[in-house]
């Protein structure tokens, strides 16, 4: 006996689109949002939207101020550092059980994440690189075999994919992190675990820095709505 699947709701599509168009860079980091609005555009009353932007409050990817609005999130230094921290724990940690307990499968589904990226790069296809190159630290967490982690890190996933849209349009970060994607492989593919954290150390070290300059371009929005 088959289990009933339960149909998507509106607001868990609403929260799906918005969560997409987030990721993707369609809305910018700190933009307002307009409950109206978006009803209208996607067509359904403000409930579910409502309900949606609750549901992506918890995931850290809107801001909520009681009657002054939405943003999509943004972040101050302070928070950009505290999330690379978290990212690299997390990710070290699948990592190294990954390399562990699947290192074939691990090395298998990297090899073939990074053939995407390569299309995508080649193609000219942004959102199909960084797709891809959100893909590729799942993967870490997919071939860990520990649930527990995967869980926590999938919490965080969306914001992460967020950063990374934001940080595409700095060709040069784009450039060292590809490569250093291939590195880790390379490294995993070697089982040299000591030096693949060194190299994920840097690679996660570098996004840090990288916002921590731009920091004013990130967080305006929300300074100026904490000042409203």
């Amino acid at each position: 006996m088959h289990p009933i699947e339960r149909p998507r709701s509106i607001a868990e599509e609403v929260a799906s689109r918005l969560r997409h168009a987030i990721v993707e860079g369609d809305f910018r980091l700190g933009e307002v949002l307009s409950e109206r609005q978006l009803a209208e555009k996607l067509n359904v009353s403000k409930t579910p939207v409502r309900e949606a932007l609750a549901q992506l409050r918890l995931e850290g990817l809107v801001n909520i101020y009681p009657q002054r609005g939405v943003t999509v999130f943004t972040l101050s230094a302070r928070e950009i550092r505290d999330i690379c921290e978290l990212r690299f724990a997390l990710e070290e940690a699948a990592l190294r059980y990954a390399l562990g307990r699947n290192p074939e499968q691990l090395a298998e589904r990297l090899s073939a994440v990074v053939g995407r990226m390569e299309k995508a790069h080649a193609a000219g296809d942004e959102r199909a690189y960084l797709a891809a190159d959100t893909d590729y630290h799942q993967v870490f967490f997919e071939c860990c075999d520990n649930s527990y982690l995967e869980s926590t890190y999938t919490l965080y996933v969306g914001k992460l994919a967020a950063l990374r849209t934001h940080l595409s349009h700095k060709p040069d970060h784009t450039r060292r992190s590809d490569q250093e994607h291939h590195q880790m492989l390379d490294l995993i593919r070697a089982r040299d675990l000591p030096a693949c954290l060194a190299v994920l150390r840097q690679h996660i070290d570098r996004v840090s820095s990288t916002y921590a300059e731009h920091v004013k371009d990130i967080a305006a929005a929300d300074s100026g709505m904490n000042r409203s």
